[in-house]
């Protein structure tokens, strides 16, 4: 296994040990083949154990793996006769952020996506995935092309978040992000999200404003990364593990919210592993998603796209609830409740989430 992770590290034993004993057998002669079968079954059976009870924190380094695919690894994967597009027409071509037309199954689409570097030097010309108010703008540029000649668009996201160096600011980050959501929202097209990776802040929602948002088994989707939610609690951007526990940034938890509409699996081990059965995953995903949508009208597809983040969130009122039921089964005003109920009262509504 290359590239392990810290909590794979027992994995990466027992398969050095099973290798050791291959060579070991070719060497001396010796035949280990009932204890080989042995370690291999209980390695198996140490995997299935280790990935079906992924802490957030562990899941939160798989979407972060630098061997992770990356946006341009799914778009040749998933689609054909893919065109790349440059530039936002105003300051300059974001690498930070790659799009352009394709196919989905023979279907003219749109397909847009964050894209991280494959190592160093390209990290370093890609911003590691951070776009700047340039990238934003190129994506709105050719949704807005996708939308006057009626394709679909289909986005990637994987970002810690848009870039926040001076540069950024100067030219207008916050105001490109805000752009996008605005517009986002009115276009009469299908638009099918996709958060391959790490969804970090604003960065991520400039991509993301779709009537169907959908999450690898591995990826997280927060409003700050776990790192900066750390720096901020606790002074401490290392204990970024123990912020991705109480954050609730996991897809399952996403789901659980309604937050996203659909969990697509990942290969054992993450996405990684298995580009050919990740990418199979996905565009079977994007694709049963999209028949849905074209049914609808541009009419339709605002609202429904309106009406899916009109719903997110929920605030309760339960004691005042009570209260008022009180109140009306006794037929007249309840009587002035005491000190201990007030706290009571103020303690449990209303609790906004």
């Amino acid at each position: 296994m290359a590239n392990e992770l810290p909590f794979e590290k027992p994995i990466v034993e027992m398969r050095q040990k099973i290798t050791e004993l291959k060579s070991l057998s070719v060497d001396k002669g010796i035949d280990f083949t009932e204890e080989i079968l042995r370690l291999e079954e209980r390695c198996k059976q140490l995997e299935e154990e280790l990935y079906s009870e992924l802490t957030p924190a562990q899941k939160m380094h798989l979407a972060r793996h630098h061997g992770r695919p990356t946006s341009l690894d799914f778009i040749g994967a998933i689609f054909t006769d893919f065109m790349e597009l440059h530039g936002d027409r105003l300051f300059a071509d974001d690498l930070a952020i790659v799009g352009g037309l394709a196919k989905l199954n023979g279907m003219p689409v749109t397909v847009i996506g964050h894209q991280r570097g494959k190592d160093t030097r390209d990290n370093i010309a890609r911003f590691f995935g951070s776009p700047h108010p340039e990238g934003f703008r190129k994506a709105l540029r050719l949704m807005q092309q996708a939308n006057k000649f009626g394709r679909p668009i289909m986005t990637f996201i994987d970002t810690k978040g848009a870039y926040p160096g001076n540069t950024a600011e100067e030219r207008g980050q916050s105001e490109a992000i805000a752009r996008n959501l605005r517009e986002m929202a009115g276009f009469g097209v299908p638009i099918v999200c996709v958060v391959i990776g790490e969804g970090g802040s604003g960065g991520a929602l400039a991509l993301g404003v779709g009537n169907r948002v959908l999450m690898l088994e591995n990826a997280i989707y927060s409003a700050i990364s776990p790192n900066g939610a750390a720096s901020i609690l606790w002074k401490d951007a290392s204990r970024a593990d123990q912020a991705a526990e109480a954050m609730k940034i996991t897809a399952k938890d996403l789901l659980e919210f309604g937050i996203i509409e659909g969990i697509i699996e990942e290969p054992q081990g993450g996405a990684h592993r298995d580009l050919e059965f990740q990418a199979d995953a996905i565009k079977q995903a994007l694709w049963t998603h999209l028949q849905e949508l074209l049914g609808m009208n541009a009419e339709e597809l605002i609202e429904d796209r309106y009406q899916k983040f009109r719903k997110i969130g929920y605030f309760q009122m339960a004691q005042l609830q009570r209260d008022e039921n009180a109140e009306a089964a006794s037929g007249g005003a309840p009587e002035a409740p005491s000190a201990a109920a007030s706290e009571e009262n103020a303690e449990a509504a209303p609790t906004i989430n």
